[in-house]
C-alpha cells in the first residue's frame, strides 16, 4: 500500500540489461508505483566491455547493488511466459510474477549462425557466458596459434583489434567490406590499425565462412583456414519469449510496438531495448539506443498510469565509438538519425572517447539507482533472489 491507503502499481520489468536498468530505476522514482526486476543473473553485464573480458583487461560485470535503485526489487529468475490476459510472468524457477504493467527488455544475444559447424567449434562474445568460455579456451591455447574472428561489425573489430594487440595470430573474416556499417572513410582509419596489429583481413563477396570445423574454417571462394579458436560475431538474435508468449513479432523475433513503445497487442506491455521494434521507425540494436529507451519505455508507463497520453519516442544518435586494442580507437560520428557521416576521429583520443563512453554509461546507472531509493529496502534481496516464501507472500497481496 502507498501512503493514501491505495495498493501501488505492479509494474515486471523482464530483463536486467541497459534498457531494463534504465526503465526500472526511473519508475521506482515514482510514488505509488512498485518495481520488480527479473533478470536470470545475479549481476549486471557490462555488455560494451565483454571483449575486454575475453583478454582479461576488464570483467565486465557490475553488482546489481550498485546499478539498480533499492526501491526495485531484484529477482534472480529467467521469464519462460507472459500471460498478457492474466498479467502474469512465468518463472523457470517454478512461480509467477503478477503485474500491472510489463517492461519487455530481455535484450540480445549471438545468432545462430546457420553454418555448419559453427555451432559446435565456434565462440560468442556477446553474452558473459560466451564471453567467459572463450578466455578460458584462449588461456589454454598457446599465443601463435591462429584464431579467426568472423564478422567485421563493432564486435568483431574490437575481438580482432584486442587480440592481436596482446600477440595473437588474427585473421578477421568480414564478408564484402571491413566496418559495414562505418563511413567509407571511416574505414581507412580502420584498416590501417588492424594492419599495424597485424591482423589478416580477408574482403569481398565471397570472403564468407561456409564451414567451421574443429581446427578450421571454409570460405566460400574454396580457401581453407587454419583456426584453433573460431570466433563468430557476426550477426545478433532476440529470445523468442514474445513470440512464446503469443504477442506479435517481427521476422527476426522482436515485440512489434507503436511509436510510444506499447506493444500492437497489449496497452500493459511496453518494451526497451534490442528485442524490440516500433514499426515505422526501427532503430539500430545497441547500447545507445537502450540508454534512451529504457527512459522511454518507463516514461510511457507512467503517463499512463496518471491518466495522460503516452507520447512518442524521440532518439537520438551521435556515432559508433570502437576500441581497436587498448591505446587507440576510432569514433565514427553520425546524424541524429543515425545515418553515419564522414567525420571521425582516430588513435589515441579515439580509444580515450570511447573509454569515456563505456564510464559515462556505468556513472549514469549508478546515479540513477541513487535517485531510485535507498539499499535499506533491499531486505529481500540477495544472489538467489526472493526466497520461495517471500515471493508468493509478495504476489498474494495482489
Amino acid at each position: 500500500m502507498n501512503g493514501n491507503g491505495n495498493r501501488d502499481v505492479e509494474v515486471v520489468v523482464v530483463g536486467g540489461g541497459y534498457g531494463g536498468v534504465t526503465a526500472a530505476n526511473r519508475l521506482a522514482r515514482r510514488d505509488g508505483v512498485s518495481v520488480t526486476l527479473v533478470n536470470p543473473r545475479p549481476d549486471f553485464v557490462e555488455r560494451i566491455r565483454l571483449h575486454q573480458l575475453v583478454t582479461g583487461s576488464d570483467d565486465a560485470v557490475v553488482g546489481f547493488d550498485e546499478v539498480l535503485g533499492g526501491n526495485v526489487r531484484l529477482v534472480v529468475d529467467t521469464a519462460t511466459r507472459i500471460d498478457a490476459a492474466e498479467r502474469r510472468v512465468s518463472l523457470a524457477g517454478g512461480g509467477t510474477l503478477p503485474y500491472d504493467y510489463l517492461v519487455y527488455a530481455v535484450g540480445s544475444g549471438a545468432s545462430g549462425p546457420g553454418v555448419p559447424g559453427a555451432a559446435e567449434f565456434a565462440h560468442a562474445v556477446s553474452d558473459l557466458e560466451g564471453a567467459q568460455r572463450l578466455r578460458s579456451v584462449l588461456a589454454a591455447t598457446p599465443a601463435s596459434d591462429p584464431v579467426t574472428v568472423v564478422g567485421s561489425g563493432p564486435t568483431g573489430l574490437e575481438t580482432a583489434a584486442e587480440l592481436a594487440e596482446l600477440g595473437r595470430k588474427v585473421t578477421l573474416v568480414c564478408g564484402d567490406v571491413v566496418g559495414p556499417s562505418l563511413h567509407a572513410r571511416v574505414r581507412r582509419p580502420v584498416a590501417r590499425r588492424l594492419a599495424e596489429l597485424g591482423v589478416t583481413v580477408l574482403e569481398g563477396p565471397r570472403a564468407r565462412v561456409t564451414e567451421v570445423t574443429r581446427d578450421g574454417v571454409r570460405l566460400d571462394d574454396g580457401r581453407e583456414l587454419p583456426s584453433t579458436v573460431t570466433i563468430w560475431t557476426a550477426g545478433f538474435r532476440v529470445p523468442d519469449l514474445a513470440a512464446r508468449s503469443g504477442l506479435r513479432t517481427d521476422t527476426e523475433g522482436r515485440l512489434v510496438t507503436d511509436a510510444t513503445l506499447t506493444s500492437v497487442d497489449d496497452v500493459r506491455i511496453v518494451a526497451a531495448g534490442d528485442a524490440a521494434v516500433m514499426t515505422d521507425r526501427p532503430f539500430r540494436m545497441s547500447c545507445q539506443a537502450a540508454v534512451q529507451l529504457g527512459p522511454a519505455a518507463a516514461d510511457t508507463i507512467l503517463r499512463r498510469i496518471a491518466g495522460k497520453k503516452a507520447a512518442a519516442v524521440r532518439m537520438f544518435f551521435a556515432g559508433q565509438c570502437l576500441s581497436l586494442g587498448r591505446d587507440e580507437g576510432v569514433t565514427q560520428f553520425s546524424y541524429p538519425n543515425d545515418k553515419v557521416n564522414a567525420l571521425s576521429i582516430s588513435g589515441r583520443p579515439a580509444a580515450g572517447v570511447k573509454e569515456i563512453a563505456c564510464r559515462f554509461t556505468l556513472d549514469k546507472l549508478v546515479s540513477g539507482a541513487r535517485k531510485a531509493g535507498s539499499r535499506a529496502s533491499r531486505a529481500s534481496r540477495g544472489q538467489g533472489g526472493p526466497s520461495r516464501s517471500a515471493l508468493d507472500q509478495w504476489a498474494g497481496r495482489r
